[in-house]
């Protein structure tokens, strides 16, 4: 498979419902010639929404933005509730008596803040190397640690016994199980209907393309549609080194900052730069002879 793209970058994927994560990937590995892509997130096939692709060399800085916090768009249904906290699974439950939407919209408020919410078995959380969702359809629970997660915001709107919500939230937030814990805490189940994701970290959905715009596009237009590795790191401070330097620490040398001038305190990262351009982020620890410079992740 030939590499068509020298470095990479980062593209913007709407995802349509009915497709996996996995999916999106196959399609942007053909369509770019390369085997080495990788998404940040995945979102379930009946999910839509942004997709962070990660092309080239940028598949490095993958932990990076999984880490970072997401905006959702989710629909949820009172008065049902399913195996899989969606509206996909197995209907368990059906309750008629629906709370008044005040109730409804201070239960699900209720939940801003420190959260503790304990992962779905119908997801692809892996314990002992296999994913919850096999073991799930295979009969078999496993007793899951809750985990502390941080909502920061949730707008609900809605009547009867269909409610929409714009969710902002730390990585790793089920939104289907937190449709269920809404139900669960009115007493009368829920289960989540739709989901769109919004943005996630500095991105959103605005100049996202669909795997079919995306294939319909000449291969320079995709190429145009990769955004640089560096915009994933907008809130690091840059440094520039000079050839010395750079060739130095893309040997993997750290650079101590008495040598190149800079003041940044143990534990900060930076962005490192070249004469050509983006190297990588760096990050200062405390070396024998004082404080130093070193990538930990090189996107060159």
């Amino acid at each position: 498979m030939k590499n068509e793209i020298p470095t990479g970058g980062v593209l913007l994927v709407n995802k349509p419902k009915g497709i996996t994560s996995h999916d999106v990937v196959a399609k942007v590995r053909r369509l770019y010639g390369t085997r080495s892509v990788g998404h940040t997130g995945t979102l379930d096939p009946m999910a839509t929404g942004l997709l962070i692709v990660l092309v080239g060399k940028a598949v490095k800085a993958s932990d990076y933005v999984t880490a970072q916090d997401k905006v959702y768009d989710a629909e949820m249904k009172l008065g049902i509730v399913t195996d899989t906290a969606d509206i996909t699974g197995k209907i368990l439950s059906r309750n008629d008596d629906i709370p008044q939407r005040d109730e409804v919209v201070s239960a699900a408020k209720s939940f801003v803040g420190q959260y503790m919410q304990t992962p779905p078995m119908y997801s692809a959380i892996k314990v002992d190397g296999k994913k919850l969702y096999e073991l799930a359809r295979e009969g078999k629970t496993v007793e899951l640690e809750p985990r502390e997660l941080y909502i920061s915001s949730i707008d609900i709107d809605g009547d009867d016994d269909t409610y929409k919500m714009r969710i902002a939230c730390s990585k790793g937030t089920y939104i289907r199980t937190l449709c269920e814990d809404i139900g669960k805490k009115l007493g009368c189940g829920a289960t989540m209907s739709a989901l769109c994701r919004y943005s996630s970290g500095g991105f959103n959905l605005d100049g996202a393309v669909t795997p079919e715009e995306l294939e319909a596009l000449s291969s320079e237009e995709r190429t145009a549609k990769l955004i640089p590795a560096e915009e994933l790191f907008p809130e690091l401070e840059k440094i520039t080194l000079t050839d010395f330097y750079a060739r130095l620490c893309l040997c993997g040398c750290e650079i101590y900052q008495k040598k190149i001038g800079t003041s940044f305190t143990c534990g900060e990262r930076v962005r490192v730069y070249t004469n050509d351009g983006f190297a990588g982020v760096g990050e200062v620890k405390q070396y024998p002879d004082g404080t130093a410079i070193k990538l930990f992740m090189r996107v060159v």
